[in-house]
């Protein structure tokens, strides 16, 4: 069982949520980048797209966090 967040840890969650979610564009806009410049780069290429995706595991959890649970 999970406990009630407060509202400013569920403040907090949100700034978190919307600072990720720009970081997660910013990635996009890199990967776009380099794709369209014809870089080889690979490496850097695979550590943009993971840190892209362990960013996008972090705002769905934060996202279930401060969904509150429903039993139907």
């Amino acid at each position: 069982m999970t406990r009630e967040l407060s509202e400013e840890e569920r403040a907090e969650f949100v700034i978190e949520v919307e600072r990720l979610r720009q970081e997660h564009r910013d990635l996009d806009t890199a990967i776009e980048s380099l794709t369209s410049v014809g870089a080889n780069d690979r490496l850097q290429m695979q550590r943009l797209k993971k840190r892209k995706l362990m960013l996008r595991d972090r705002i769905t959890f934060l996202e279930d966090t401060l969904t509150p649970d429903i039993i139907a």
